[in-house]
């Protein structure tokens, strides 16, 4: 099994990245940083003549980056206790995706796949970051991923996420189970 990590913060070995890193530690994986990328925001031509018109960014590069992989991890700090904007931004655009004509198979190739959140805040994560998993599971439901799991963690100043042992025991636990998947 291949594992792509998808990382929607923006502050370089913030705390997200660093609970991500216990999980995936010495495992072979590509990391695509969305804060390198170049991803507008949706214009919602569903239901306009002619569809959705190409857009120059990149987010079709990050989508051909991910297709390959067996195994997803979405890994995004907790903002106004949803994911980060540059996630919400990438995962918008899936609705374009759905309905270009270069990816017929987005949504089957896709619905193969298994994905695990890894998402950190500093306002009671374990509580407040729920609502953040629904809406995770909810998008892997309608594209029909399979939802391996998830793994929250409470930080706020740098590396705080190091004295978290409940996030990084679960952290512990979702890399042995990937491990065997891989």
């Amino acid at each position: 099994m291949t594992i792509g990590v998808i990382y929607g913060g923006t502050r370089a070995n913030g705390n997200t990245e660093i609970l991500t890193e216990k999980v995936i530690h010495d495992m072979p994986v590509e990391r695509i940083y969305l804060s390198e990328f170049e991803v507008k925001p949706i214009a919602d031509q569903r239901h306009v003549l002619g569809g959705f018109q190409d857009v120059n960014d990149d987010y079709n590069s990050i989508i051909d980056l991910i297709l390959p992989y067996d195994i997803l991890i979405f890994s995004t700090p907790i903002y106004w206790f949803s994911m980060s904007g540059t996630m919400k931004l990438f995962i918008d655009r899936w609705s374009q995706t759905l309905k270009d004509h270069r990816y017929p198979d987005f949504k089957d190739g896709m619905s193969s796949k298994t994905a695990y959140v890894v998402a950190v805040g500093g306002d009671e994560p374990f509580l407040k970051g729920i609502p953040l998993i629904q809406q995770f599971q909810y998008i892997f439901e309608f594209i029909g991923i399979t939802f391996g799991g998830y793994v929250l963690g409470t930080g706020n100043k740098p590396n705080e996420i190091l004295q978290d042992d409940r996030a990084l025991a679960i952290a512990s636990q979702m890399r042995k189970t990937l491990k065997i998947h891989s």
